[in-house]
């Protein structure tokens, strides 16, 4: 008897990870926007703040999207029935939609949605897999970056000093413009700052682009670029031009590969060279 109710215990102890497989993953959620099919459970979650996802539109190209990422994973539970894969892409087709979603491309396998509400952006992925069993969901919620990394005067001196260029990512343009965004103007004093420090010190102010569009387009652009940087610091700061000469480099000088938005966003950049 006793021999018996050890096999009951153990047998309950084994079961006992099953069940609690069929939990959500620790600290997981359905994104706002959108539930869950029923009789699913959550076995992998993330959260990140700002990531850079990869989705389709409406031409079948690759586009990436920027902001608050969620990667959700459903797997259906052991005492439910999955659902097909058709079923399971027209349901988050069908909720998206009330919502404003336009259905951007659709495959056997992934659908890609983009919803765009209250003014903001919202790109999400569906990915059913094993003919229902589970399927992945990605969420995108657009916004900018948060930086919390400045380039401030005391750095872009000991990096001078060092090599002899830095560049200032924080200094950022309008879209193929070279006019200077607001926040731009953080960076600008702080090598105003520098230059007052150091009146000795003069500098070539080079704008760097992406690989996109023409070599001669890239070459304007960054020239023109590298300019308005210059023309900040003369006519809101002060700065004698003959300590600053501007030039363009276009596409010239790479950091990073041009195959990704990444990548790209490292080769888009204004750096200062000492001369």
């Amino acid at each position: 008897m006793r021999i018996a109710s050890v096999f009951v215990i153990a047998g309950i102890l084994c079961l006992a990870p099953m069940a609690l497989a069929q939990d959500d993953f620790e600290k997981a959620k359905d994104h706002p926007l959108i539930t869950r099919m029923p009789g699913y459970y959550i076995a992998d979650y993330i959260e990140k703040e700002f990531d850079a996802v990869t989705f389709k539109d409406s031409k079948g190209k690759e586009v990436t999207a920027e902001g608050k990422h969620f990667y959700i994973d459903y797997l259906v539970k052991d005492d439910a029935k999955a659902s097909s894969e058709v079923q399971i892409v027209r349901n988050y087709i069908n909720a998206l939609q009330k919502i404003g979603g336009k259905v951007l491309f659709q495959e056997p396998e992934h659908l890609y949605i983009r919803v765009d509400k209250g003014g903001g952006t919202t790109w999400v992925h569906v990915n059913p897999f094993n003919g229902g069993e589970g399927y992945d969901l990605y969420v995108v919620e657009v916004k900018a970056m948060a930086q919390y990394v400045t380039a401030d005067a005391a750095a872009m001196s000991t990096e001078l000093k060092a090599t002899g260029h830095v560049a200032v990512y924080d200094i950022t343009f309008d879209g193929d413009k070279a006019d200077l965004r607001p926040e731009a103007k953080i960076a600008i004093a702080e090598v105003a700052k520098l230059l007052k420090q150091d009146p000795s010190l003069k500098l070539f102010v080079v704008g760097h682009t992406a690989n996109v569009g023409s070599v001669e387009a890239g070459l304007t652009l960054s020239q023109a670029r590298a300019a308005a940087v210059v023309k900040a610091l003369t006519d809101e700061h002060g700065i004698q031009a003959d300590r600053l000469s501007s030039y363009g480099a276009g596409p010239y000088c790479p950091v990073s590969t041009n195959l990704t938005e990444e990548g790209r966003a490292k080769n888009r950049r204004v750096e200062l060279v000492q001369q």
